[in-house]
Parts: C-alpha cells; sequence; structure tokens
C-alpha cells in the first residue's frame, strides 16, 4: 500500500489570511507618529546620553580587564617579551552627568513673525481712510 500525502484545502487558505495580516501589521507599523512633546525629547535626550556613557564605562572597564590579562600573561609566561611602548592609558569616563541644553526664549525660537512683515494691522481706520481719500471725485 502506498503513503498518500493527504493535503487540507484550508491549510493555503491558512496561509493567504496569515500573510494578509502580517502585511496589515507592518502597514500599521509604517505609520507616520506624532512629533513627541518636549517632555519626552528631553528625556529621550538624557537616556541617549546615559547610553553613551555607559558605553564609555563598558570600554573602561574592558580595557582594564585586558591589561591585567597581559600584565599576567607577561608575570607567568617566561619567553613573553615585555611591551616595547607603552600602552595607551585607560580613559576613566567618571561619573554620569547630563546637562540639558539651555532652552530657547520664544522670540529667538522663530515663534513669531519675522520684523516688518505684518507691522500693522489690516484692518485700521488709517488704511480705510487712505483708499477713501484716493477714491473720491476731485472737484
Amino acid at each position: 500500500m502506498k503513503n498518500r500525502v493527504h493535503h487540507h484545502p484550508g491549510r493555503r487558505t491558512l496561509s493567504a489570511v496569515a500573510g494578509l495580516c502580517a502585511l496589515a501589521f507592518c502597514g500599521a507599523a509604517l505609520a507616520k507618529l506624532p512629533p513627541p512633546s518636549p517632555e519626552a525629547a528631553a528625556k529621550a535626550a538624557e537616556a541617549a546620553a546615559r547610553t553613551a556613557w555607559a558605553g564609555k564605562l563598558d570600554n573602561y572597564k574592558l580595557c582594564l580587564a585586558q591589561d591585567r590579562v597581559a600584565n599576567h600573561y607577561r608575570k607567568t609566561t617566561p619567553a613573553a617579551k615585555a611591551a616595547t611602548a607603552s600602552p595607551a592609558a585607560c580613559a576613566d569616563p567618571g561619573p554620569f552627568a547630563y546637562t540639558p541644553p539651555a532652552a530657547k526664549p520664544l522670540e529667538s525660537a522663530g515663534a513669531h513673525s519675522p520684523p516688518g512683515t505684518a507691522s500693522s494691522p489690516p484692518n485700521t481706520k488709517a488704511t480705510q481712510a487712505a483708499p477713501a481719500a484716493a477714491s473720491a471725485p476731485k472737484s
């Protein structure tokens, strides 16, 4: 007796539905998000600074560990040569310190119209009287 492979007719439909759901999810993920609030932007900037400092701290600790291993190797291996050039000193990043950038005053932030664009309101008595005097008949 031959082994027959039984194909399930619903399997292809299920695969198609799963593919459409995945496409819909990807489309939703690519939607444009609103700009972050100033507080959220400040928090993100601090998080980025903290991450950069953590990377520097990790590099410092790695440098110290490599120096310890190299010194131990030189002490325990008789054939090891001493370092010919002094290795670069490990730079300690120090404690984390974040100073947020100073906020710009509203005037220098470009929130207002540039000077000269709107020197007076559009409807004043002076501007209404000028066209009336120009269109008045001369006698």
